[in-house]
C-alpha cells in the first residue's frame, strides 16, 4: 500500500521529493545497496535544505523529533542546531530524527565522516544570514559548502573517492549548483535571496529591480549568458571524471555532468530569459548530452 505524505509522516514526506529533482538520486540500474544508501544521503540533504528553506511539512513534526519547542519551531537557526546536534548522535550516540536514524547504518557501512554533512548545515545556516554575494569567488566558497559535499558523498558510498575525482566532481557539483541558480533566479528573489555575484552585476548594469520584471531585459540576458558559460566551463573541467570509473557509476556520473549541459543548453535556447520561470531540458537533449558525455564528447 502506498503511503501518502502528510504532517505525521515527515519522513515520507522528504524522500517522495527525489523524483521531482533536476538529477537521478538512486535510479534503478544502481545496485540495490548504494542506492538504499544514496537515498539515506539524499533524506539527509533533501531535509537540511527544507529547513534552511522554510519548506517543512505542516504541522512541527520534524521540529518535534529534533526536541525544537513549539515557540521554536519556526526559527530556522535554532531548527539547524538541533538538526546539527541529532547528526553529532549518527556518529556517537542513537539520532532522534527517523530520516537522520535511517543514515546510520550508511555511514557505518561506508565508513562516511562528519564533514560533508555538516557543511550542508553550514550552507544552509549561511542562507539564512547571507542573501547577496559581492563576487564570483564568494559563490564558489558558498558551493563549497552548498554542493560539492554532495558530489564527495556519492564518491564516499561508491568507495571510489581519489583526491583527482573529488576535484573534478566539485567541479560538477559546484557547476550544478550555479545552473541551479540560474533557473531559479526568480524564486530566489521572492526568498530575498540572489546568488548572481554583484560585481557582474555592476559589470552587466543589472540592477535588483531587473530581476523582479517579467521578462529578461538585454542586459540581464548578457549576465544570465556569462554565468551560464562559466558553468559550462566548469562541467567540462569535471567531466573526465566520467571516464576514471566504469559500469554502472559512469552511468550515473555521466548523468549528472549530462542534465548539466542539457540545463546550460535549455538556459540558451530561451535566448537567456530566466525570468518567465525555469528553463528545463527535454528528455531528447538529456539523452544526447548523457551519449555525448558517455563518448567523452561535449
Amino acid at each position: 500500500m502506498t503511503r501518502t505524505p502528510t504532517a505525521r509522516d515527515p519522513e515520507r514526506a522528504t524522500l517522495d521529493k527525489a523524483a521531482g529533482e533536476n538529477f537521478p538520486v538512486a535510479p534503478f540500474f544502481l545496485p540495490r545497496a548504494w542506492r538504499v544508501d544514496l537515498m539515506a544521503v539524499y533524506g539527509f540533504a533533501r531535509l537540511v535544505d527544507d529547513i534552511g528553506d522554510g519548506d517543512l511539512a505542516p504541522g512541527g513534526a520534524d521540529a518535534r523529533l529534533l526536541g525544537v519547542s513549539p515557540g521554536e519551531a519556526e526559527d530556522r537557526l535554532v531548527l539547524l542546531d538541533a538538526f546539527e546536534a541529532d547528526l553529532l548522535r549518527v556518529f556517537d550516540g542513537t539520532p532522534r530524527h527517523p530520516l537522520l536514524r535511517r543514515l546510520q547504518p550508511t555511514v557505518r557501512r561506508r565508513s562516511l565522516t562528519p564533514e560533508p554533512f555538516l557543511g550542508l548545515i553550514a550552507a544552509n545556516r549561511q542562507d539564512q544570514l547571507v542573501t547577496r554575494f559581492e563576487t564570483y569567488d564568494d559563490l564558489l566558497a558558498y558551493c563549497e559548502l552548498s554542493a560539492n559535499p554532495v558530489g564527495r558523498l556519492v564518491l564516499a558510498v561508491t568507495g571510489t573517492s581519489t583526491p583527482e575525482r573529488i576535484r573534478r566532481s566539485d567541479a560538477v557539483c559546484t557547476a550544478l549548483q550555479i545552473v541551479e541558480h540560474l533557473q531559479d533566479v526568480r524564486e530566489d528573489l521572492g526568498r530575498d535571496r540572489i546568488y548572481l555575484p554583484a560585481a557582474d552585476m555592476k559589470r552587466f548594469h543589472v540592477q535588483e529591480s531587473d530581476l523582479a520584471a517579467p521578462t529578461a531585459g538585454a542586459s540581464v540576458r548578457a549576465l544570465v549568458a556569462y554565468e551560464a558559460e562559466r558553468a559550462r566551463g566548469l562541467l567540462n573541467e569535471g567531466a573526465p571524471l566520467v571516464g576514471s570509473v566504469h559500469g554502472r557509476l559512469k552511468l550515473l556520473l555521466a548523468g549528472f555532468v549530462a542534465g548539466g549541459r542539457a540545463a546550460v543548453h535549455a538556459i540558451a535556447a530561451a535566448e537567456y530569459d530566466v525570468l518567465p520561470g525555469p528553463p528545463k531540458p527535454g528528455k531528447t537533449r538529456l539523452l544526447r548530452e548523457v551519449g555525448l558525455t558517455l563518448r567523452g564528447e561535449g
